[in-house]
């Protein structure tokens, strides 16, 4: 049921949420839609190393060891969130990616907060939704197509591992992001990421 009702959401979402005009920026994987701004490190066959701006998040944490059952109880929250569950009682536009840093136990579920609610995002009413500043911060990122299963998060996130160590990059092994931003009704040209984020 659960997953019934995030496919429904998605597919509302590809078909009503504004858009940006045509720019350099988003990218063309963020479908047009707002996604957090970062500046190209490097690029390599394996992975980009991008530094990414400060920015703001509507953030979710589910305890559980499944990534696609926290992942769809963490979006069910965020998109009642951004569709009026807040105490402003607005709406608050789509963005991309859908971020979900995974640790041990626990996931937080994100959407990143669009440009003009960053200086005052609308409140969440759920006591389970929260404003999550993320400082500046350096992500190594490895991404790949089709539709994402736990394993295909975990077989990037390990191969991404593999690359960092094998170039001696020094980075935080204890927790990795999967970034997802297509809808599922996107069969073709779809574009996923895991992260880790480099260490100081």
């Amino acid at each position: 049921m659960l997953s019934l009702l995030v496919v429904t959401a998605l597919a509302s979402l590809a078909a009503t949420s504004p858009v940006l005009p045509n720019q350099t920026w988003p990218p063309s994987f963020c479908n047009k839609l707002e996604c957090p701004k970062y500046t190209m490190v490097k690029s390599t066959a394996d992975y980009e190393e991008r530094t990414y701006d400060a920015a703001k998040w509507t953030s979710t944490m589910v305890s559980g060891t499944d990534l696609d059952k926290a992942s769809s109880t963490g979006f069910r929250r965020l998109f009642n969130y951004i569709s009026g569950e807040n105490k402003e009682k607005v709406k608050v536009n789509m963005t991309a990616p859908v971020l979900t840093m995974v640790e041990p136990g626990q996931f937080t579920v994100s959407f990143f907060v669009p440009f003009a609610d960053q200086a005052n995002p609308p409140e969440p009413t759920d006591p389970t939704v929260f404003t999550n500043p993320l400082a500046q911060m350096t992500a190594f990122v490895r991404h790949f197509g089709g539709y994402a299963s736990d394993r295909d998060w975990t077989k990037n996130a390990e191969a991404l591992e593999k690359s960092l160590d094998a170039a001696k990059e020094s980075y935080h092994k204890d927790v990795y992001y999967t970034a997802g931003y297509d809808s599922p009704f996107q069969p073709l040209h779809r574009h996923n990421e895991v992260w880790f984020i480099k260490a100081d």
